[in-house]
């Protein structure tokens, strides 16, 4: 069983929600608001929206997995820094 430390657990919450507002942004109630005879410099509204919330939404999760990084965690809390599995490490005896 992974042994996810305090970071890789904030991560995979922050993915998690990012994927429920994902959800929540292109559903077809929503999409129908911007699907209107309406431009925006010459783009219609709905492909201006659908790759905007694409954009945001690429821009948020490298956000999340970068703030890992960037605390000297992984994303899995049971691989260590050389490759190996952690727990198979702490087992000298098993090779």
């Amino acid at each position: 069983m992974p042994v996810w430390t305090k970071t890789a657990k904030r991560v995979r919450e922050q993915l998690s929600a990012l994927f429920g507002f994902a959800v929540l942004l292109l559903t077809p109630p929503v999409l129908l608001i911007f699907n209107k005879p309406v431009s925006v410099f010459g783009i219609p509204a709905l492909y201006l929206y659908l790759f905007t919330v694409w954009a945001v939404l690429i821009a948020l999760g490298a956000l999340a997995v970068e703030a890992s990084k960037d605390a000297g965690d992984d994303a899995r809390g049971d691989v260590d820094r050389t490759g190996g599995d952690a727990e198979a490490a702490a087992r000298p005896g098993d090779a």
